[in-house]
């Protein structure tokens, strides 16, 4: 029998490119999107879904279920990207993000979960940030909510334990997928504190995703955490640079990793 996957934001970027690989490897796999219907040409179901709706998330849980009578697999994917200085983000859009980004996945686990736990399985991956390990200037709200999503992870894997449900994160790097053009940007206000310095942060945050990784590395490194019998808390795919420097976070003073970030971002 073929498992079943699901897969939050399968319109496009990583979620697409998960799906897809899946699919190929002959997962049953549902993706999800706010409009299936102006999607054209997915290679797998989408089911309608925004995870800033409960009654929403429900739904999408319970039709998957209804079709196929199991979920063996959730992968909470979808994110949106926010950058700004923090003094001047809308409080509003740091709620939107923390919606997206935490409350959504929270939702969409506790959805899951019942039909995981009465077939005594079940795996969720979720799809954090190396930018959670690191609180980075002008992506704070970003860093902080990938942040808090790990955390989720790390109580959720114990308190599953006993019901044969794994829980693991995946932490990537910059991919080049269209993450940017759905990003909120505070504005780079004329009479800004920070005008400066943050246009040259936004301007470095697009070049690395355009010219980021392929996202086929993610797609299969969730492929291979499929096929693990007892996932690591956390994995973390991209390039190695970026890798390395949680590596430097670990072993350098405080101070030191601090400044040696900030002379990245020319803060002076």
């Amino acid at each position: 029998m073929s498992k079943v996957v699901f897969i939050t934001g399968g319109s496009s970027g990583i979620g697409k490119c998960i799906g897809e690989f899946l699919t190929l490897k002959g997962y049953k796999v549902y993706g999800t999107s706010r409009d299936p219907k102006r999607v054209v040409g997915s290679k797998f179901p989408l089911v309608a879904l925004d995870v800033r709706d409960k009654d929403s998330i429900i739904g999408a849980i319970d039709e998957v279920v209804s079709i196929e009578g199991r979920l063996d697999i959730l992968i909470n994917n979808a994110g949106v990207g926010i950058t700004g200085p923090i003094e001047e983000i809308p409080t509003e859009e740091i709620f939107n993000n923390f919606q997206v980004n935490v409350f959504g996945p929270i939702e969409v686990i506790k959805a899951a979960l019942p039909t995981m736990r009465n077939q005594r399985q079940g795996l969720i991956i979720n799809v954090t940030s190396i930018a959670g390990y690191m609180g980075l200037p002008f992506r704070g709200i970003y860093s902080s909510s990938k942040s808090a999503l790990e955390m989720i992870t790390e109580a959720l894997r114990m308190e599953l334990k006993p019901f044969n449900i794994e829980v693991t994160n995946v932490a990537p790097g910059d991919f080049a997928t269209n993450i940017a053009s759905g990003r909120y940007h505070a504005p780079v206000l004329e009479d800004s504190a920070y005008k400066e310095v943050y246009q040259m942060s936004l301007d470095m945050a697009n070049t690395h995703v355009d010219s980021g990784n392929n996202p086929m590395e993610m797609a299969q490194a969730i492929y291979k955490i499929i096929n693990t019998k007892k996932p690591k808390v956390r994995y973390k795919v991209g390039e190695w640079l970026q890798k390395f420097s949680l590596f430097l976070k670990k072993v350098l003073p405080s101070k030191t990793y601090e400044k040696m970030l900030m002379n990245h971002y020319k803060i002076k």
